[in-house]
């Protein structure tokens, strides 16, 4: 199963230091039956696209918990065993957890498939969505906008083999 872990450079670079992706529980995003089931598609590369756009959001809000990293997000993509992966059905189509999963270990990042991360150019909309974070879960609508604007920017692929120069 393809599993999206949302981070931020920061993580990253102690992730590539330390060989692993940890310490577990990760919350990560894949193709649950809930995501399936509210995404209406059998398209395997929308549903997967879908979950990697969660976890980005996901990202969003680990850069606006530390505010002193790039304000870049970030989603490692990773092939885990099915019996890795934990979600909780009776969630069911809670649109704040589709698509959420627990992967019970640590992973180690030379496992991972890819790295998606926003371009330099995205960093201006990323930090106002990121700021505007708490006023969109409030219910502020302009600045639920403003989260909105970062999803316009699609994140990057970069392989595995490109980590250093990310966090570099």
């Amino acid at each position: 199963m393809r599993v999206y872990i949302p981070t931020t450079l920061a993580a990253l670079a102690e992730a590539h230091k330390a060989g692993s992706m940890g310490p577990a529980p990760l919350d990560a995003f894949a193709v649950t039956p809930a995501l399936r089931e509210w995404y209406v598609s059998d398209d395997i590369e929308e549903l997967e696209y879908a979950a990697l756009t969660r976890a980005a959001q996901a990202s969003l809000r680990h850069l606006a918990l530390h505010p002193d990293v790039p304000r870049r997000r970030v989603v490692v993509a990773v092939d885990v065993a099915d019996t890795a992966v934990r979600h909780d059905p009776d969630r069911g189509l809670d649109p704040g957890t589709l698509g959420q999963v627990r992967l019970a270990g640590e992973i180690p990042l030379g496992e991972a498939a890819a790295v998606h991360v926003d371009a330099a150019d995205a960093e201006r909309d990323v930090r106002a969505a990121a700021e505007a974070l708490g006023a969109a879960d409030a219910g502020d609508d302009d600045a639920q906008f403003t989260v909105d604007g970062a999803e316009d920017h699609e994140l990057l692929w970069y392989a595995t083999q490109e980590i250093p120069n990310l966090i570099g």
